[in-house]
């Protein structure tokens, strides 16, 4: 079966186990959003057993891209708590990166064994199984997250980066999310988008700043220049990297991201 980018197939494939084979459509390093399917991609999918995508507008590309094949799929953000982007000409559209937080990972977990429970009822018990052990570390991390940001004081629990992309995790983790720019676009860091973070950034002495692997950091390091704030480092959101990288998995991307962010902040406050 296929998964629409790598972060969603590395999920399905902790469920699915030794009996679901699982292949993501884009490649580790790939930028989701603006992806356009070759037809190497349409031969493969027309294939598959089954197409899991994330929805909430992610894949803009994807339909129609199913339109050309005759293959079940399954929407995995079925029953998340949408939070709406709320900047710029994509306000009040769906967020789409509901699986940066690892309480919402816990409900695509439940829409996959439901949906290779249907594919594959002789192994159901075996996707449950997996599902519970793979839940119970989505919830240490979250808990480990919690705990470690508990000591910073109000104004400083903020997540500062370039995109938009950590409103869930941040919903998560009792931090207010600020950014750059609320959606990856060719048009990026406008001068009252960067007049903004900064403002905040020196008003709530916000220890440090990010920004995701997929795009520059230059107009968070302008942020960086004109603050007390440090670089906290890269996190990563849209992809996970190959075998031999910083998160070959999504439990090591959520928790280097985590990581990262409780080194920074915590070890900045002042």
């Amino acid at each position: 079966m296929l998964t629409t980018f790598t972060v969603l197939a590395d999920i399905a494939a902790n469920v699915g186990g030794d009996h679901i084979q699982v292949e993501s459509i884009t490649k580790a390093g790939a930028e989701i959003h603006g992806y356009e399917p070759t037809p190497g991609d349409v031969a493969k999918a027309s294939k598959a057993d089954l197409i899991l995508d994330n929805g909430l507008n992610l894949e803009s590309w994807f339909a129609q891209f199913v339109e050309a094949v005759d293959v079940p799929h399954v929407v995995v953000t079925e029953g998340i708590d949408v939070i709406d982007i709320a900047g710029d000409a994509y306000a009040g559209l769906p967020n789409p990166h509901a699986w940066m937080s690892p309480a919402n990972v816990e409900i695509y977990v439940e829409n996959v064994v439901r949906a290779f429970g249907e594919l594959a009822p002789e192994h159901a018990d075996d996707f449950a199984m997996n599902a519970e052990a793979y839940k119970a570390e989505l919830r240490d991390i979250r808990t480990e997250l919690t705990d470690a940001l508990s000591v910073l004081p109000q104004n400083q629990r903020a997540l500062v980066t370039c995109e938009g992309a950590f409103s869930y995790l941040a919903r998560d983790a009792g931090l207010t999310e600020v950014y750059i720019w609320p959606v990856n676009a060719e048009q990026q860091a406008t001068p009252k988008q960067m007049a903004a973070v900064i403002d905040f950034v020196r008003a709530n002495d916000v220890p440090a700043v990010f920004c995701e692997s997929t795009v520059s950091d230059k107009p968070m390091q302008q942020v960086v220049s004109a603050t007390d704030a440090v670089y906290g480092g890269v996190l990563y959101v849209d992809s996970l990297s190959e075998a031999g990288g910083p998160v070959p998995t999504y439990l090591d991307l959520i928790r280097h991201d985590a990581d990262t962010i409780v080194a920074a902040l915590t070890g900045g406050a002042r």
